[in-house]
């Protein structure tokens, strides 16, 4: 399973590039209305320049039409840009069209299989499962991402969607994604920074430590 970082703060980005472990990036409107940055495609470049792999940038436009007008202008800005697409009839309409000029695309906002199977055969190269709001709701999220990778399996030979698991609020959630065969995992920069802590590592570090320094001084 591979780790994208999902957020528009161009410092937490570089943090983690250094850490070598994520693959790509995913953002939306409202992460980078959080970073008070009003031009979508300057922040997009500024996170190619950083990571050499998929971002992804979502579309603001609601009807087909203009949502494949936005995609073509929003996939012009990086080679790496993935174009987010909602789910709904305008958005598996636009990733219909967008599949078939080679324009990559994301499906978000999916909160079922159905939904998810829809986007697969409209073309999206992802389907963003997303697991905490599922969770909120009283559903299982995970479970959900579970069906959508058994089923993607099956049509391997037919379906080249891959899975993303997002939402993601905790790093058990990044263990579940990558037990239910989960491609990738959207997380926080807060929960990349849980995922690389443990107590138990800290206090190991402090005992080697203070275990060198009574023998150095003997």
């Amino acid at each position: 399973m591979r780790i994208f970082l999902d957020t528009a703060n161009i410092d937490e980005i570089r943090q983690a590039a250094k850490l070598g472990v994520i693959s790509g990036v995913t953002t939306n409107p409202s992460l980078v209305a959080k970073e008070k940055r009003a031009d979508m495609k300057a922040v997009i470049r500024e996170i190619s320049s950083v990571v050499d792999g998929p971002i992804s940038a979502e579309v603001l436009s609601l009807e087909p039409e203009a949502m494949i007008r936005e995609a073509r202008e929003v996939s012009s800005w990086s080679p790496n840009v993935v174009v987010k697409i909602p789910m709904s009839a305008s958005g598996l309409e636009a990733i219909s069209a967008l599949s078939r000029e080679g324009i990559r695309t994301n499906l978000t906002l999916c909160f079922s299989l159905n939904q998810a199977i829809l986007g697969a055969i409209a073309g999206a190269t992802y389907v963003s499962a997303f697991v905490g709001r599922l969770d909120d709701a009283g559903h299982d999220g995970m479970q959900i991402v579970a069906e959508i990778v058994n089923i993607f399996d099956h049509y391997k030979d037919r379906i080249k969607t891959q899975v993303i698991a997002a939402s993601i609020r905790h790093p058990l959630h990044v263990v579940a994604a990558a037990k239910a065969g989960a491609h990738i995992a959207t997380i926080p920069y807060s929960v990349l920074m849980q995922m690389v802590k443990h107590p138990l590592t800290d206090i190991g570090i402090c005992r080697f430590a203070e275990d060198w320094q009574r023998i150095s001084k003997a």
